[in-house]
């Protein structure tokens, strides 16, 4: 399939600003939780859960950051290290008072030296697999694109954005060997069909290619490449556009079931 995607239909804006957006454009991850309990979605569009920054969030937050958008990017979103004991020439610990008033100053997340080293390990270990490095040599990381789909304004932030080889989604794990496990359990074949169909209403109806690159968060830290299969990602565009339309219905009628309402039968073999 030959493409060629204008790179400039992308916007350029900061993370937080994307975010704060989030109560007038439907995202993905808004999408997936509606999929997965449409209470749930209700419940976090209204401010009473709050996502919280797990370590692995972070870990995986700045490994987006270091591999997709480079060093300065990384030092400049990131408290890095902590400040120097100088009486031991070694780091604070990041539980002592010293660190906790530094982290506060810098107004950024902090990463401790020891998850520094993990991240740059994650960066060596996509480098080392050919195929991510093919798809991240010309790009653009996390653009932008805010348009109507399925009669709902809807926003994405796509990782990277190759001009020819289409969206390419970053993700970490644990263990490589369970990706494809991991990829169904968590929704990744609905969340970039998602992107997928955003983008094509802004390059007038175009479908384009979609890869995921898994790296591991642990040694031996391998990196994977999928192509996403049409058929799986048009299957899932299917459900992601029913979803889309039961949430309009849930909104209307600002009605909000859990999936659970009635008896279910379970049969045990």
């Amino acid at each position: 399939m030959d493409i060629s995607i204008d790179l400039n239909i992308l916007e350029a804006e900061p993370a937080a600003q994307y975010h704060a957006k989030a109560d007038r454009y439907l995202s993905s991850h808004q999408l997936l939780d509606f999929i997965r309990c449409p209470w749930l979605h209700r419940k976090k569009a209204v401010g009473l859960i709050e996502d919280s920054d797990s370590a692995s969030y972070l870990i995986g937050r700045a490994a987006h950051t270091l591999i997709l958008e480079g060093r300065d990017a990384f030092e400049a979103a990131f408290a890095l290290g902590g400040p120097i004991n100088e009486k031991t020439g070694k780091p604070f610990g990041a539980a002592t008072k010293a660190f906790a008033e530094w982290a506060a100053i810098q107004g950024k997340p902090v990463l401790s030296h020891d998850q520094i080293d993990l991240v740059e390990q994650m960066r060596s270990g996509v480098e080392m697999n050919d195929e991510a490095v093919a798809l991240l040599l010309y790009g653009r990381a996390e653009g932008v694109v805010r348009t109507e789909y399925c009669g709902t304004p809807c926003q994405i932030r796509i990782d990277w954005l190759h001009p020819h080889r289409g969206i390419v989604d970053f993700k970490t794990c644990d263990d490589l060997t369970w990706f494809e496990a991991d990829a169904r359990c968590y929704g990744y074949h609905r969340q970039v069909a998602f992107y997928r169909a955003v983008l094509a209403q802004a390059l007038g109806g175009t479908l384009v290619p979609v890869h995921l690159i898994a790296v591991e968060k642990k040694e031996p830290f391998r990196c994977g490449v999928w192509r996403v299969g049409d058929d799986t990602l048009a299957q899932a565009q299917r459900e992601n556009e029913a979803a889309i339309r039961r949430l309009l219905v849930c909104r209307e009628r600002d009605e909000w079931p859990t999936g659970y309402e009635e008896i279910r039968v379970l049969d045990v073999p």
